[in-house]
């Protein structure tokens, strides 16, 4: 990239893609690196400003993540966010200790407008709080610059050193102000220019994957989902007439979603290749319950047809993946933390015959992703569609798969999700899931033993966690009535009220 970056420090946080989101949309580029990345790494890097990460850890025990204390007299602009904060003012001769009353949640403090971070706040701000230990002494230089009822140093600052620190979260909504505390750091403090947007890396892009791929050919493994179709935009205006999709229909979409993927590519300048597998997947899932196992058998399958379609053209030297930043960065590496493996960091797989692997979307997170997708032509219908799980309705049938259970599965999910956009219900992500549970139920004066459709929405801003979300009375009435009425085989609906955690969004 050639633009001006923040480099942010991760010290096992859970919000650290949300931190390098938010200054991303402040229009500065911003990467995440390990908490114990070096020094000389730093200065290649050459950031404008530095961001410390929370963190579980006590700064104060020896098993606890530190950084190389010579990153605070580098000059660089330093702002610690609550672990990094304590992280910040040990390192330089403060004292951290346990609270004597520890905070969390949104908590009332005072802030001081006099500082750069607040410059043109009001006094009176909301935080995030979520801390057990606390500053107890200031480092030499520091002033406190903001306080809660139990927290004095909610907010230190050294303005000659630029070394900056908030113990609660500016970087949750929770924090009405947060993303402006932010960008005061970025350009109060770090003198940002603002020099990152997606217009510009657009056509940065395209450069990169023309240098990269020559004259040569491309094969991209377009699943539909959203990354793989922005992706498979993007080369085709980077190479058009060199891309070659290939999109295995397993039969486990949402209703009709196959022949709307088709449609989506039906004027790009590519060689768009539709596999009809749903019969060989189902043959192979069939008596399959355990879903750890279908997970298997389907990524086996899709990779089974991959390669029968890979040996039909000789002519493509480079692989295309849809990897985007918060695989990379969950994914881990030697020295930061893996939260998950993700199927397509692993780099080119040798059984293939590839020369090269082409990710063009590898820094960007999903946000970014939709608007590029959009800005490259494709409908905002089709970029911001619902998350969607590797496996599929695979694992939103419990129990066997069966064609049966598919199609009661996707009537009732397309109803579902009609009620939600019609009566424009927020919700971050919703769907229908077929159990393996049949109840007695009446129709006319026959008994019935029917499947149950649970419905499931939540509210999350990470995906990490969430809540669900509370759909009025009415609307959950209209879809369990027209779900039961409209489609076959079903007999009852529930709504799932459960958060993650305990719970996981999906249910398998």
């Amino acid at each position: 990239m050639k633009n001006q970056t923040v480099l942010i420090l991760d010290f096992g946080g859970q919000y650290k893609e949300l931190i390098a989101r938010r200054v991303r949309e402040c229009k500065v580029y911003s990467i995440v690196k390990p908490g114990d990345i070096t020094v000389a790494e730093i200065k290649d890097i050459d950031p404008i400003g530095i961001i410390l990460t929370g963190g579980p850890s006590s700064v104060y025990k020896e098993d606890s993540p530190h950084c190389d204390k010579e990153i605070f007299s580098l000059g660089i602009p330093v702002l610690g966010i609550c672990y990094g904060t304590q992280l910040l003012a040990w390192s330089v001769g403060g004292k951290v200790e346990p609270c004597a009353v520890s905070e969390y949640g949104k908590t009332k403090m005072t802030v001081s407008p006099k500082c750069d971070l607040y410059k043109g706040m009001d006094k009176e701000q909301i935080g995030l709080m979520s801390h057990t230990d606390q500053i107890t002494v200031l480092p030499e230089g520091f002033v406190s610059v903001a306080s809660t009822k139990d927290c004095k140093n909610a907010s230190i600052a050294d303005k000659k050193r630029k070394l900056y620190g908030m113990q609660f979260h500016p970087e949750v909504e929770s924090t009405p102000n947060g993303t402006k505390f932010i960008k005061n750091f970025l350009y109060e403090i770090c003198g940002a220019k603002g020099d990152y947007n997606l217009k510009n890396l657009e056509g940065q892009l395209i450069e990169q994957i023309r240098n990269q791929v020559g004259d040569n050919h491309v094969l991209l493994a377009l699943s539909g989902g959203v990354d793989s179709s922005v992706c498979a935009a993007l080369l085709s205006k980077a190479i058009p007439g060199r891309l070659h999709c290939v999109f295995v229909d397993h039969g486990l979409m949402r209703k009709d979603e196959g022949d709307q993927i088709e449609e989506a590519f039906k004027d790009k300048d590519i060689d768009f290749i539709r596999v009809n597998a749903k019969d060989r997947f189902l043959k192979a899932l069939k008596g399959v319950v355990d879903p750890e196992q279908k997970r298997k058998i389907i990524g086996a399958m899709f990779i089974e047809a991959f390669k029968i379609e890979r040996d039909k053209l000789s002519d493509v030297k480079f692989l295309a993946q849809g990897t985007i930043y918060p695989d990379v960065i969950e994914s881990g590496g030697s020295k930061a933390a893996t939260i998950k493996s993700h199927h397509n960091v692993g780099g080119l797989p040798e059984d293939l015959g590839f020369t090269g692997l082409v990710e063009p979307l590898r820094g960007l997170f999903k946000d970014e992703v939709r608007k590029l997708g959009r800005q490259l032509g494709l409908s905002k219908e089709y970029v911001d569609r619902q998350p969607f799980p590797g496996p599929g309705l695979g694992v939103r049938v419990m129990g066997e798969i069966t064609d049966e259970k598919l199609d009661i599965l996707k009537d009732a999910d397309a109803i579902f999700r009609e009620i939600m956009i019609k009566n424009r219900i927020k919700s971050d992500q919703y769907f229908a899931v077929l159990t393996d549970t049949r109840s007695v139920g009446v129709v006319g004066d026959f008994r019935t033993y029917e499947y149950t459709v649970a419905l499931r929405a939540v509210k999350t801003s990470d995906f990490m966690t969430c809540e669900y979300t509370p759909i009025p009375h009415k609307f959950l009435g209209l879809a369990a009535s027209r779900i039961v009425n409209e489609v076959e085989g079903v007999g009852r609906v529930v709504y799932d009220i459960t958060g993650k955690p305990p719970a996981t969004i999906e249910w398998e």
